[in-house]
Order: structure tokens, then C-alpha cells, then sequence
């Protein structure tokens, strides 16, 4: 399924998809396969294409992601205690599917753990901006893909923090010294397609004309 959505559409509509992702219905590989051949397309820094992507659907690999996932909260958490009453609306809204996703990150038909070859630990700003602006576009691309196909997803990075990159690159045998994990996206069909635009700052609030 192919969705009809214009390109500013596809653009103002591809959300962090959490609470509206359907655990229930199968996400066939090929679908996936045509997306990161879409996703593939992006540029790279040089045309390195230094990029892997490991997608899991195997039960135990995704309940041992998932367990990564929630320790890292579990600690977060514990550092942020007494934040909750200063939240906004929005903030307990985004709190609250956020713990949905949470619960359910196994249930996800398939796991993607992108990857790029490198590590920049302790690199200069620059190096780092270097490094992984030869992965973000491509990601990003995916994830307009799956939109455009009537799946969904949400950008994570919980479960690198501390040990847990590293933990994760044992459960899926990924060479950690030598790739560096991007994310980890939960990927399913989403419960209804209308999505619509979030909420943003005017244009007029964030833009410099020829200095600050």
C-alpha cells in the first residue's frame, strides 16, 4: 500500500509514531527492503555509504532490546525524580506515549538498529557533525518512506546511553568498536493514516537573515 500524499504532505505529516502503531499486523520484508532502497539514495559523507542496518524480528533479540531499553529509563528516571510536576500538558501527553512505547518496544514486528562505520567517542564538534551527517539523512529518509507506505515509527536513543550500546551490539553480534548505533526504531503499520501537522514555532521566530 502506497499512500497519496503530495510531497509537502509526506513532509508535514511523518510523526514520532507511538501510541498509534499496530502491533498486530505483519510488516512484510519486502516493504522494508523498498524503503531502504529509497533510504539508500541519501548522501554520504565522500560516498562512503559507511552505513549498516540491522532490523530484528526475532522474539528474544527484540525482549533483550527492549530490556536495554527500559533499564536505561529505569535510570533516567531515577535522575530525574520530582521533574514529573513541572511538566506541560504537551510534556505529559509525550510522557505518556512515550511509557505506551515503553511497554510494548518487543511487540514491535521489527526492531532497526541503524549503524555507521566509525566511532567518533571524544571527537572534536566537527568530527562529529562530519560523522553523522552521513547517516541522518538516510535514516530520516526511511522513516518518510514507511510513512508514504502506511507504517510508522519513532526516533530512540535511550538505549545507548552508559552500557547500553554496547549491550545491544552483543545481543545482535555488532561489531562495536567499529560501528557506531544510531537509534533504535520501533517499526509497524500505523492504526489510521491522517496523520497531521504538529505544532510549531512560526518560521519568523527561528530565522537569521545574514547574521544572528
Amino acid at each position: 500500500m502506497t499512500l497519496d500524499l503530495t510531497t509537502d504532505e509526506l513532509l508535514s505529516t511523518t510523526r514520532s509514531v507511538r501510541l498509534r502503531l499496530d502491533f498486530e499486523t505483519p510488516v512484510p520484508r519486502d516493504v522494508l527492503s523498498e524503503c531502504l532502497t529509497l533510504a539508500l539514495q541519501a548522501p554520504s559523507a565522500s560516498g562512503a555509504q559507511g552505513w549498516r542496518w540491522v532490523f530484528v524480528d526475532d522474539p528474544e533479540k527484540k525482549r533483550a532490546l527492549a530490556e536495554i531499553y527500559r533499564a536505561n529509563l529505569a535510570g533516567s528516571n531515577r535522575n530525574t525524580a520530582g521533574e514529573a510536576s513541572d511538566q506541560t500538558p504537551q510534556q505529559g501527553r509525550m510522557a505518556a506515549s512515550g511509557a505506551h512505547l515503553v511497554t510494548h518496544m518487543q511487540d514491535a514486528p521489527f526492531l532497526l538498529i541503524p549503524c555507521l562505520e566509525g566511532r567518533v567517542d571524544r571527537k572534536s564538534s566537527a568530527m562529529s557533525a562530519t560523522f553523522w551527517a552521513s547517516m541522518m539523512p538516510a535514516v530520516w529518509s526511511f522513516c518518510l518512506a514507511l510513512r508514504s507506505r502506511g507504517l510508522g515509527t519513532c526516533w530512540t536513543t535511550l538505549h545507548l546511553f552508559g552500557n547500553g550500546e554496547r549491550a545491544a551490539a552483543d545481543v545482535l553480534n555488532i561489531p562495536y568498536d567499529n560501528y557506531s548505533q544510531v537509534g533504535m526504531f520501533p517499526i509497524a503499520y500505523t492504526l489510521g493514516v491522517d496523520f497531521k501537522p504538529a505544532r510549531r514555532l512560526e518560521p519568523e521566530r527561528v530565522t537569521h537573515w545574514n547574521g544572528w
